[in-house]
């Protein structure tokens, strides 16, 4: 996810103020019977969505908070106070939150590790979906807010990802709360299309403060030892105590050029079923010759470990393994992978799996990630997880590859031009190298700070 730090400045709260007075955004149609929030950590609910818990009480809704981690790593080094006495002050501090927002609510706390919900989404997924159906109202009357999956932080990330789904299968209205995305972020990085915003009352307004102010292990310091520093200091708090909240709604497959969803295993079974090349990977000069390029672009000899994202038939994978001294090839059909095996069968540092990409990903750590020829086959939505995925994975000193075909393809989702515009606005990437031809576009990046190939090797400073 994105690296930022909240003892950093972050982003001053003047510079959203001008952005949303500059910007008319839609309201959120917030009215429901039944009021599903989901906080990664206790004070999610607070920061994000308060000010909609108290006015969904104030009109006769039903309220329920799902806390997924108790938020014993807030201080990880704090020499006053152990994880254990943190997770019992955060859970008492959250339930005096949310009395004071919506007396007689109901809390459910998982227990979750904090920092662990990647591993842990079937006890998150399964406690949401028994909050969701035992709130006694229709799922069409129920609202599911979660925090934001760009949020940038991966507990929050894979909170809403799970929040979405469930609340999709439950057939509930689902939206996202941002949060650390105030302190990282630039307006430039808001997607204005799926912004709403929800106007709070002077009361519910008034309430949130004394919300906030509940969570004391948060907003105050433990000591006057930095480690105990507060994570939500006086300039992040500031975000908060606006007249409005601020929802993005889940994506629909319609923006940016995608008008449809990320074709599924079933496009590509059926596409392999009667030919064991169809893209002309094994016999086509465009299709060698860009691999050459591709190869020919990467910034570094070598590479630790790579990750090659549609593989196929491992005709460019074969290229990279001879760069890294170990390859994960990944696809989404299991026919190429046969192929794919069998090319690289003398090869012990390659390695291959059926991963359906980006529900799927690998857990391990990679300097190098391919994705070549993939990107228009997913929905904006699932690019954004994929490109979230590679941000989590990357080494700090890793490089994103990038290389897609540039015309439009009746029954993909998107083209290579869309993907790699989505791709330059993902924050924290650096543009290293970029190659425009009229049939494809190749772009390779790294994090903030990267150096080009000159300076690296020292023949610049």
């Amino acid at each position: 996810m994105v690296s930022f730090d909240h003892r950093d400045p972050g982003t001053p709260e003047k510079d959203w103020s001008a952005t949303f007075a500059g910007h008319p955004f839609a309201d959120f149609e917030s009215s429901c019977r039944a009021l599903v929030v989901v906080a990664a950590h206790p004070d999610d609910e607070t920061l994000g969505a308060a000010g909609l818990i108290a006015q969904t009480h104030a009109a006769g809704g039903s309220v329920t908070v799902v806390v997924a981690t108790d938020g014993e790593g807030s201080h990880p080094d704090s020499p006053t106070r152990t994880p254990r006495e943190l997770a019992a002050a955060r859970r008492g501090e959250l339930v005096a939150a949310v009395d004071a927002l919506a007396p007689g609510a109901r809390i459910v706390f998982l227990g979750i590790p904090d920092g662990g919900l990647r591993e842990n989404t079937e006890i998150l997924a399964s406690g949401l979906s028994a909050a969701v159906h035992s709130t006694g109202s229709e799922p069409v009357d129920t609202l599911v807010v979660a925090p934001w999956t760009a949020d940038g932080h991966r507990d929050h990330r894979i909170a809403g990802e799970v929040s979405e789904a469930v609340a999709a299968e439950a057939g509930a209205r689902y939206a996202g709360y941002p949060i650390w995305f105030w302190h990282w972020a630039r307006p430039g990085d808001l997607p204005r299309g799926d912004v709403r915003l929800l106007s709070l009352t002077d009361d519910a307004r008034s309430t949130k403060r004394l919300a906030m102010r509940a969570h004391a292990s948060q907003v105050e310091p433990l000591s006057s030892n930095e480690a105990d520093s507060a994570v939500v200091g006086p300039r992040m708090l500031e975000h908060f105590d606006r007249e409005f909240e601020t929802f993005v709604l889940a994506a629909t497959g319609a923006a940016e050029g995608g008008d449809g969803d990320s074709l599924g295993s079933d496009f590509f079974t059926d596409f392999y079923a009667d030919r064991d090349d169809p893209w002309g990977f094994e016999t086509r000069w465009y299709e060698e010759r860009k691999r050459a390029v591709t190869v020919a672009s990467l910034p570094r000899p070598r590479y630790r470990s790579a990750l090659e994202v549609g593989c196929s038939t491992g005709a460019l994978t074969q290229l990279l393994a001879a760069r890294a001294e170990r390859i994960l090839g990944v696809d989404i059909a299991e026919k190429p992978l046969v192929r794919a095996r069998e090319r690289l069968d003398d090869v012990p540092s390659a390695a291959f799996a059926r991963m359906d990409v980006p529900r799927e990903w690998p857990t391990d750590e990679f300097d190098l990630v391919v994705l070549s020829e993939v990107g228009y086959y997913w929905s904006p939505a699932d690019l954004d997880r994929a490109l979230a995925y590679v941000d989590e994975s990357l080494t700090p000193d890793g490089h994103l590859l990038a290389c897609h075909w540039r015309h439009p393809v009746a029954e993909y989702p998107s083209n290579g031009d869309e993907v790699h515009a989505r791709i330059r606005r993902s924050p924290g990437l650096t543009r290293l190298a970029s190659h425009v031809e009229e049939d494809f576009v190749l772009e390779v990046f790294g994090r903030s700070g990267a150096r080009s190939v000159a300076r690296e090797t020292g023949l610049l400073p």
